[in-house]
């Protein structure tokens, strides 16, 4: 299958496109520094700012057929009880969170449509769930991608695209074990464990 995977830089990027080249697909990995898609293991690789629509749009038409989108873009930025959810911090997540998934999911459903087994996955987190005042903005953007998400899904709903929705508390790979060493990670989810998840969901279709 051909699947790209935006946001491919992060560690969860590099997991998830290694547990799909295992698997045997062609892995399309997009992220906005090329020195750092360099390191991805992919099939293809594409520099792109994806909070720019029209790039995007430029993006999809040189992909061609899709079988599979990735949105692995996001961040995070909070604390401070609601008084410390900044305009700024609303912006930076918003254009990362909500921006790049409304852009490339636009440019990208028609094709997955017209896969036999077309997949939009994202990232969203348990905090949506229970949601706190330090973390307002977060989580109240990542509901906002589930519900995007959702209206995908209805937009998708007479093809044999589907969507797929994983939620973490957070995530950890061997860096940060590495960086803070005496830290447990209580609850958070490695990024290889979701990597294979996220690679479980384009099994071929029997």
């Amino acid at each position: 299958m051909r699947i790209l995977i935006a946001g491919a830089t992060s560690a969860l990027g590099h997991a998830t496109a290694s547990a799909l080249i295992d698997a045997g697909h062609h892995v399309i990995a997009v992220g906005s520094n090329a020195d750092r898609l360099g390191l991805v293991d992919a099939t293809e690789r594409f520099e792109c700012d994806l909070s720019d629509f029209a790039a995007v749009q430029a993006l999809a038409a040189e992909v061609g057929d899709l079988d599979g989108l990735v949105h692995l873009v996001g961040g995070w930025r909070g604390g401070g009880g609601l008084a410390g959810q900044t305009d700024d911090d609303w912006a930076w997540l918003e254009a990362r969170v909500v921006g790049t998934l409304r852009n490339t999911t636009r440019a990208f459903a028609d094709a997955i449509g017209r896969s036999d087994a077309g997949v939009v996955a994202i990232v969203s987190s348990t905090g949506v769930e229970r949601p706190t005042a330090g973390n307002a903005n977060y989580v109240a953007l990542k509901a906002a991608a589930e519900t995007w998400v959702a209206a995908v899904g209805h937009a998708l709903r007479e093809t044999p695209a589907r969507t797929v929705v994983k939620r973490v508390k957070a995530l950890v790979s061997d860096a940060d074990r590495a960086a803070e060493p005496e830290r447990a990670f209580a609850g958070a989810t490695d990024v290889r464990e979701l990597a294979a998840e996220l690679a479980a969901e384009f099994a071929p279709p029997r």
